[in-house]
């Protein structure tokens, strides 16, 4: 199971990988979960990653606006990322899902085959106004994207597990398995629970405030010395 820090800036960057991270996932905190970067944040951050570590950014909490989303995410794979994401929390219907996500994926893909494409869903998704998990996995399926990942729309102290039983969420890796996708799981994960996350079979967990001081993803940086101790947990 591949580790994925979620740094805002170059600093915790250094950091991130200082700590051991797999995957640097270039993202902007303040305007949400998922919320987007700079490009020349990501181009500087690009700079820095060495062989063998991959690099990744979000494209935001996506409205069902595809234009807007493909020009994102056309911009997005410009940078040389090897992987983009975004947060489906503006679809009601898979069918909406499914439009726009074969949108982004067929955007992302013209301009670099190999970025791969991460639809992401949340265990929350009441509380998002959006689709069920289940809908996620067959959304990015039909659409063909790569991965498909739950995270959790709202930061207010519960996380995941708070909202999917562990039979659901291997429901949800089991199904998207079978489709061919990986699976990622974030979502205000503690470092406890790294080791249930690779029970469970995921092939990636994300994570920004376990990372960082006082597990606080808003005010807290991410530090190589909590870095270290998640990578202790998962090896």
């Amino acid at each position: 199971m591949k580790l994925l820090i979620s740094p805002q800036n170059l600093e915790e960057a250094i950091e991130a990988l200082a700590g051991g991270a797999d995957i640097i996932d270039v993202k902007n905190p303040k305007e949400g979960p998922l919320g987007a970067n700079f490009p020349w944040v990501i181009k500087e951050i690009k700079q820095l990653v060495p062989e063998g570590v991959e690099l990744s950014c979000t494209l935001g909490e996506a409205p069902n606006l595809p234009g807007s989303m493909t020009l994102a995410a056309y911009g997005a794979a410009s940078l040389g990322v090897n992987y983009i994401k975004m947060g489906l929390s503006g679809v009601q219907t898979v069918q909406k899902a499914i439009n726009l996500l074969e949108n982004i994926v067929h955007a992302t893909k013209m301009c670099n085959p190999e970025t791969k494409v991460v639809a992401t869903g949340y265990g929350d998704y009441l509380r998002a106004n959006s689709i069920e998990p289940q809908l996620v996995v067959q959304a990015a399926f039909a659409a063909k994207t790569d991965v498909v990942m739950l995270d959790t729309a709202i930061k207010d102290g519960k996380n995941l597990f708070d909202f999917q039983s562990h039979q659901q969420l291997e429901a949800f890796i089991d199904t998207a398995h079978e489709q061919g996708l990986g699976v990622a799981l974030a979502g205000s994960l503690r470092a406890q629970d790294l080791v249930v996350v690779k029970d469970l079979g995921a092939d990636f967990v994300g994570l920004r405030g376990a990372a960082c001081q006082n597990n606080n993803r808003d005010t807290g940086h991410i530090t190589r010395e909590r870095v270290k101790e998640l990578v202790k947990n998962i090896k």
